[in-house]
């Protein structure tokens, strides 16, 4: 599971970036308007595009956490064996989404890189920009099957922080 591990550190990493930028970036612009009575064009377009970056990667990060909200008053309703085929079929529900997802982005960026549309107040080109939603559904897709692995091995009942993965996280 090396590559799992260098994928924890690099998405904590970009998420602590992503998240420090956009402070940073935000509070200079409110000092700017307020203090010197002037701002930079760009700064809410990036800081958009900042904030759509973390939460996409933050969505598959929580998904390797267990951190996502779930309402399991049924489920836990059922035996543990009926609540493993349960949590799977949901994995298996959420991997078919994400497979969408992944596909109309996918094709979404394809056209954009095609007709090569800039941003509107930065010279990228847009779909540099977005490049993040075909990676991103990709790595959640890349987590649910972890996930998927850890209840067919018995090492977690249920997708939430409620499991065994949280603390495995952290190492």
């Amino acid at each position: 599971m090396r590559l799992s591990k260098i994928l924890n550190h690099a998405e904590q990493w970009i998420i602590t970036l992503l998240l420090a930028s956009m402070t940073l970036l935000t509070f200079s612009q409110v000092v700017a308007r307020y203090v010197f009575n002037s701002s930079a064009v760009w700064a809410l377009e990036v800081t958009t595009y900042l904030f759509a970056w973390l939460v996409l990667l933050g969505a598959s990060y929580i998904i390797k956490c267990g951190a996502h909200i779930a309402v399991d008053s049924m489920v836990n309703l059922f035996s543990e064996k009926n609540q493993k085929k349960i949590t799977l079929l949901a994995i298996s529900a959420c991997m078919i989404f994400v497979i969408i997802m992944f596909i109309g982005s996918y094709e979404y960026i394809s056209l954009l890189k095609e007709i090569e549309i800039e941003m509107e107040d930065l010279p990228i080109l847009e779909w540099q920009a977005k490049i993040i939603l075909p990676l991103s559904f990709a790595l959640m897709f890349y987590r649910l099957v972890e996930v998927m692995i850890d209840v067919i091995k018995d090492k977690t009942l249920l997708m939430h922080f409620a499991n065994s993965r949280a603390n495995d996280y952290q190492e």
